[in-house]
């Protein structure tokens, strides 16, 4: 497949020579004609993760998901099951709840008292003989298409679209083996961003930024040699971690050791800088850091990491979901960044959900949800640098002469973006750059 149309491909963090840069107009990022084509025709009609299973594990457990100005209702019924709906009275449109919630019987509105059950049947208005004949399966709640995958909640406003399943399709099996049921969501945190939720989604979306931008990664990640694989709607990334990059010349161990405990040393439970360990015959610097990981996960959290070999512990995987969703995991690692429309093209919603593994069956618990500003919100060491330059990197599409994005093939998952945008609305894909401009 060409560079500018990636969907089925396989490539590597460094490129393809071939062809030329892909050309994307910058008043995708800008613009407010092009942001309401995405809110009439894009955030309708795709899947997108609402919440984790935690948020609704028992019964009358209500969550409300926003985006943009749409509002959806994820309920967990009497009898178990979990259904949606777009949040708005039939009476006269109210929005029935907000936020999250837990015990409840019934949906009531709270401007005029019109109740739902918890399957979206009407069961109770007030003053009835005013409305003469009323159709009540007419007016059950407008049932929205929910799924899951792991411990995610998906919600799709179309109850045409094809299932998630076939929407996701390849991820749900090339992660099975992390059995990503084990985890449970722990906090979710939102920070409103001065960017393009697009911009935002972009940073996660790529490791050209990293020999830049997180150059303290630099002695523990192979960022060259990080193979891409494109399906669809879906695309992944994976990069491997405890090795030096190749771009570094002739890094130590302990090179390689501090790169990981500045970036990442939590995962081992060790923040402070110290001696690389002894690296025992026949192992590499990497099945020290893999031991470490297993030692910690076993001896803090009673996890047993053992069914899990090195790379797996240390190759992160970088699932980015259509249009909106990056979810990073690993044996030890499930975290998600959502991405959403704010009320202007130069604002958005950053949402990162955090998960822990727990034994196999562990009881599920309600996670802590946190709303703070960008200056106040903490990612982590690495996710905090991508999110302190959104800032400039919207500053910056506004300029008068940059017109176009120039992507190279690296960033392929960015162009899937895009292409999937431009099918969505209907428009023409972005020309490519024949030559120098």
């Amino acid at each position: 497949m060409r560079a500018q149309d990636p969907v089925g491909t396989s490539i590597t963090s460094v490129g393809s020579t071939k062809g030329s840069p892909t050309r994307i107009p910058a008043s995708r990022y800008t613009c407010p004609e092009f942001a309401e084509l995405e809110h009439e025709r894009v955030w309708p009609r795709v899947w997108q993760i609402a919440c984790s299973a935690d948020h609704v594990s028992e019964a009358g457990d209500c969550f409300e998901y926003r985006v943009g100005r749409y509002s959806v209702l994820i309920v967990r019924g009497r009898d178990g099951e979990l259904r949606a709906f777009q949040n708005a009275c039939k009476h006269r449109g109210n929005l029935l709840c907000a936020g999250s919630t837990q015990g409840l019987q019934n949906l009531r509105c709270p401007y005029h008292g019109w109740t739902y059950d918890l399957r979206g049947a009407l069961i109770g208005v007030p003053s009835p003989a005013g409305f003469g004949e009323l159709d009540r399966e007419a007016l059950a709640l407008t049932p929205v298409l929910v799924g899951t995958w792991g411990p995610m909640v998906f919600v799709n406003l179309d109850t045409q679209a094809a299932p998630l399943h076939a929407y996701l399709e390849d991820v749900p099996a090339d992660s099975a083996w992390l059995d990503l049921e084990d985890f449970r969501c722990t906090a979710t945190l939102l920070t409103r961003a001065p960017a393009n939720w697009k911009l935002v989604a972009d940073g996660f979306s790529e490791t050209y930024h990293v020999q830049t931008l997180h150059r303290e990664m630099l002695g523990s990640i192979d960022d060259v040699n990080a193979p891409q694989q494109i399906w669809g709607h879906c695309g992944v990334s994976r990069q491997r971690y405890g090795v030096p990059s190749p771009r570094l010349q002739n890094p130590d161990p302990q090179t390689t050791w501090d790169s990981f405990i500045t970036t990442q040393g939590g995962r081992m439970g060790i923040e402070e800088p110290c001696s690389v360990p002894e690296v025992p015959r026949g192992q590499t610097i990497q099945d020290v850091v893999a031991d470490r990981i297993r030692a910690y996960q076993q001896r803090e959290k009673g996890i047993d990491l053992g069914r899990f070999d090195t790379r797996q512990i240390l190759e992160l995987h970088q699932y980015n979901l259509f249009p909106n969703v990056t979810v990073l995991a690993s044996a030890d690692i499930l975290q998600l960044l959502c991405a959403r429309p704010g009320p202007t093209p130069d604002e958005a919603e950053l949402v990162g959900l955090a998960f822990e593994r727990t034994p196999p069956g562990a009881p599920r618990g309600r996670p802590i949800d946190v709303e703070l500003d960008m200056e106040t919100a903490d990612f982590g060491f690495v996710l905090n640098q991508d999110v302190a330059i959104l800032r400039n990197a919207q500053r910056g599409v506004h300029q008068p002469g940059f017109t176009h994005l120039a992507l190279s093939s690296e960033e392929a998952r960015i162009i899937n973006l895009h292409r999937n945008l431009e099918r969505y609305i209907g428009i023409e894909p972005s020309e490519m750059l024949d030559g120098p401009r």
